[in-house]
């Protein structure tokens, strides 16, 4: 693939990576995902410019974009963990299921189409929008987290759906925790620390599921995993995500579950939009 784009042009194509990455972890310290929502719309048309093939490219959005989260969802998990203590038996009991389930979503990413990576984002995004707006205290499946049966079903949804989107799984995780009802600022920072194993599985998968590809991926890529992004959006992380954290406690309850729900809507409308053009 030729690298033939206006020096001008690249230079703004920076400036977006810049600009994205800065709005995207601090999405992350906010509503403690990982970003990948702001990041993969921002690289699928960073690298439809530079003319990254089509069979490729939606897979090395979702590749580097889970590259990127790592330390974003460090860094958001870290600043909501100093605000307070927090029941990390979720994450203990969903630990090992994510990560089966961010290797179902990479077997998946060797073979399925880009539409398929679209339709899954747009239809869990409205699912949780629609929780989050116009959701009530009583919609709820219990008032405790349920047994290690049931949350490793719900660890293997978070992982496969996070790895299949190349977002840190913050909103499904966040979704899960408050049907049994955790209060969404404990949610929020719980659905952080699944980030950084979502985000850690997912790379390397998506490098080794990558490989076959290299010859039509960009240089500077390993896999599906575009070094160049990754160098570009990281460093922004550890200085814009705690203050999305900071904001998260700041705000009241239904301001942030409003803001959430209309976060996902935005961010679903872009990838529904590719759907049908």
């Amino acid at each position: 693939m030729g690298l033939d784009v206006p020096a001008g042009e690249l230079a703004l194509l920076a400036v977006a990576i810049l600009a994205g990455g800065a709005v995207s972890v601090f999405l992350a310290g906010l509503f403690g995902v990982g970003g990948g929502g702001v990041i993969v719309p921002v690289l699928y048309e960073i690298f439809r410019v530079l003319g990254v093939a089509d069979e490729v490219r939606m897979q090395l959005c979702v590749g580097t974009s889970l590259a990127i989260i790592i330390p974003t969802s460090f860094t958001s998990f870290m600043a909501h963990r100093a605000r307070g203590a927090l029941p990390v038996e979720f994450l203990r009991a969903c630990e090992i299921p994510i990560i089966v389930g961010v290797v179902i979503g990479g077997l998946i990413a060797a073979f399925a189409p880009p539409s398929v990576f679209k339709l899954t984002f747009v239809v869990m995004a409205w699912l949780i929008a629609l929780k989050m707006l116009f959701g009530r205290e009583s919609w709820r499946l219990g008032d405790t987290l349920p047994g290690r049966g049931p949350m490793g079903l719900y660890g293997i949804v978070i992982g496969l759906y996070s790895s299949v989107m190349g977002v840190g799984g913050g909103s499904v995780a966040t979704l899960v925790l408050m049907l049994y009802g955790t209060p969404i600022h404990v949610a929020v920072a719980l659905a952080a620390g699944v980030g950084i194993v979502i985000s850690i599985a997912g790379t390397i998968g998506y490098v080794l599921a990558g490989l076959p590809q290299q010859a039509i991926v960009p240089p500077l890529s390993i896999g599906y995993v575009s070094l160049l992004g990754v160098a570009l959006m990281a460093p922004v992380t550890t200085l814009v995500a705690p203050y999305g954290a900071k904001l998260a406690h700041a705000l009241p309850k239904r301001q942030l579950e409003i803001a959430f729900g209309c976060f996902m809507i935005a961010i679903s409308l872009r990838f529904l939009v590719s759907l049908l053009w």
